[in-house]
């Protein structure tokens, strides 16, 4: 199995390489704009970037995909572990960092008792939940934002020619481990509020919890891609982005009986960032939907999950094909 992974990991590199040859060849051939543009187009029609790339992975499967992620992390993950301490404080300083924003919530139940309707322990179930769904999808999608300022400059070029899928060198770009912080800390604040909060526990609840958790990290996953092909055409968008990742997260930990009830309908059906915690949360204790909603939608973040990663999908694609690179 070890020098199976040992091959595939060759392979990946000799891909990169002879890529990264073929783009230094064919870049100092012209110059301007129309070296930019000649330079992805004609390697396109000569074959060298493989139709999965402009299709965005109709020649390859979903388990292509994630083999070359996996490899490409392997190698991230090697890297960071080279320097154990480095890693340790990392990870850390990225665990204490997150940790501030659960400070600033029990700094303010410091003077109050209820917040929306929700207890302590209830705001706390809130931020476990979203806190620990958006940093597995930051961990491992995170790096998306770098995509526009490889648009912008240009080197997502070097990408187009490996013989690999975008999505999964993206995606894998400079993996960070130290994300684990942040996983660690929103479970740590999970477990808390699951021991403190009032909840009438019951097969379907305990069942409920971690696919809320998993749902969640899904649709933050989707969210992460959409905005990734929404930079393609921005050119570099990455604070819009930021916007709806880092600050729908932020928004999630607090009750959504505190927010407006038109930004609470938006985030429903337009974002859909209230299938990550909020409906489901609402049915695990046992709380009033300020909507109104049918019970039935409490239920409903997998399949929001599975459509989110669908509309997710096209949008890359469609991004992904009509890239034509840019100049000096």
């Amino acid at each position: 199995m070890a020098e199976e992974s040992t091959v595939e990991e060759s392979t990946v590199r000799d891909g990169t390489e002879r890529a990264e040859g073929a783009e230094a060849a064919e870049g100092s051939r012209g110059s301007g704009r129309s070296r930019g543009l000649g330079s992805v187009e004609s390697v396109r029609a000569a074959g060298a970037v493989a139709p999965y790339d402009t299709a965005g992975g109709a020649w390859f499967t979903v388990r292509e995909t994630w083999r070359t992620y996996r490899l490409i992390v392997g190698m991230w993950v090697r890297s960071t572990m080279a320097y154990r301490t480095s890693f340790v404080l990392t990870a850390f300083g990225n665990f204490a960092a997150t940790g501030l924003d659960f400070v600033t919530i029990l700094l303010m139940f410091s003077h109050i008792t209820v917040l929306g309707g929700f207890t302590l322990a209830e705001v706390a179930f809130l931020y476990g939940t979203t806190s620990t769904s958006f940093g597995i999808a930051d961990l491992v999608l995170g790096s998306m934002d770098r995509l526009g300022r490889r648009i912008r400059d240009g080197t997502l070029d070097t990408l187009l020619l490996r013989p690999v899928p975008v999505l999964a060198q993206v995606a894998a770009d400079r993996f960070a481990l130290r994300r684990l912080g942040r996983i660690t800390q929103g479970l740590i604040v999970l477990g808390w509020a699951v021991a403190h909060a009032d909840i009438d526990w019951s097969p379907v609840t305990v069942l409920l919890l971690p696919v809320t958790v998993l749902s969640g990290a899904v649709i933050f996953c989707a969210v992460y891609v959409a905005g990734g092909a929404f930079q393609f055409w921005a050119g570099d968008a990455s604070e819009v982005q930021n916007s709806v990742t880092y600050g729908g997260n932020t928004m999630l930990q607090y009750p959504p009986g505190i927010f407006a009830r038109d930004l609470v309908r938006g985030v429903t059906f337009v974002v859909p960032l209230a299938f990550v915690n909020w409906l489901p949360a609402l049915r695990i204790l046992g709380e009033p939907d300020p909507l109104g909603l049918p019970g039935w939608v409490d239920f409903a973040s997998p399949l929001v999950a599975a459509l989110c990663c669908a509309l997710a999908g096209l949008a890359w694609r469609a991004a992904l094909r009509t890239y034509r690179s840019t100049g000096s």
